[in-house]
């Protein structure tokens, strides 16, 4: 029989550390650098006087830039260099201006077989009506994918540029409550009445475009951009207080990171039995129903949810530097 792992001693191992940051417990990273002071130094008159007078000549020489041949001669390598880089990439570009086709060629990039497959067999392969979402959600599901992933690094990487941590404060209570007061809004009644009426029909509107993508254009993308925006309008209206009631850091963390993942399971799966020429075993459904195209509606729903998770966040950080 196993036996029940106290919460400390699992959160050491890797499966508890991952669950408990997913949940917001912990941060491996918040307090596990290690800072010393510096060892203090005797102060010396005579050595600090000659290091400043080093320190000032040191300025001078730099600044000096009329008699500093170092840097004249600097000065006319980076001329001469950059003169030889911009002649160099214009005869690159003019050469290979020349060896384009002619206008309106049959043999033109744009007339090749890629976009012929498209349009003839895009609704025979994918099931999608809309030929645009058929192609970035089927034949170049990966690079979405890549795309999606972008979105959650850069995320990622504007919590860690501007996390406001309370934790870190060196203020007393009622000055965390002042500074977080400040980004609240005030009691607008014009602007909360209609968010209060707009919020629902734009969300629901957003739905309406991530779930008709491969119908009619639109997809992951503008539908997940609508829905991040009726939920920066119920923030600019409400505050965070009443947003943090269903949107967090945890519930950003999760459904992006349950949105990718399907997203990676499934289209793996899919190109590795297609490259195989293995049938993948999904349905394409009859096209033009809302339930047709394979996995191109799924994968819109994730996009979707990455698109407008990411959105919320960066005006949630950028506003108050956290969730």
């Amino acid at each position: 029989m196993s036996r029940l792992i106290p919460e400390e001693e699992y959160g050491k191992k890797p499966a508890g550390a991952f669950r408990q940051w997913m949940s917001g417990i912990r941060d491996p990273y918040l307090g596990n650098v290690e800072v010393k002071a510096r060892a203090g130094q005797d102060e010396n008159e005579e050595l600090l006087k000659e290091h400043q007078e080093e320190v000032v000549s040191v300025i001078r020489k730099v600044h000096d830039v009329a008699n500093n041949s170092q840097y004249i001669l600097f000065r006319k390598f980076y001329k001469a260099a950059a003169l030889i880089c911009c002649l160099t990439l214009t005869v690159m570009l003019l050469v290979t201006v020349a060896y384009l086709p002619p206008v309106g060629s049959a043999d033109n990039p744009a007339h090749n077989e890629v976009a012929a497959k498209y349009i003839e067999d895009g609704l025979q392969d994918t099931g999608a009506v809309n030929i645009v979402t058929g192609m970035i959600l089927d034949y170049r599901a990966f690079d979405t994918f890549g795309e999606s992933n972008v979105l959650f690094i850069a995320t990622c990487t504007v919590l860690i540029l501007m996390r406001n941590d309370k934790k870190k404060g060196k203020g007393s209570a009622e000055e965390e409550e002042h500074r977080d007061s400040f980004y609240e809004p005030k009691a607008d009644k014009i602007l909360q009445t209609a968010a209060l009426i707009l919020v629902p029909f734009i969300i629901l509107f957003g739905i309406y475009v991530i779930l008709n993508g491969h119908l009619s254009p639109g997809g992951g993308f503008s539908g997940g951009a609508i829905i991040g925006a009726g939920l920066i309008l119920y923030l600019n209206a409400f505050g965070f207080e009443k947003t943090e009631r269903f949107f967090t850091a945890k519930t950003y963390k999760w459904v992006s990171f349950s949105a990718l993942s399907f997203y990676c399971i499934a289209k793996s799966y899919s190109f590795y039995t297609g490259a195989h020429h293995l049938e993948s075993g999904i349905p394409l459904g009859t096209a033009g129903n809302i339930l047709s195209s394979g996995l191109i509606l799924p994968l819109n729903i994730c996009v979707g949810l990455v698109v407008a998770c990411t959105m919320y966040a960066f005006f949630a950080l950028f506003r108050k530097g956290g969730f």
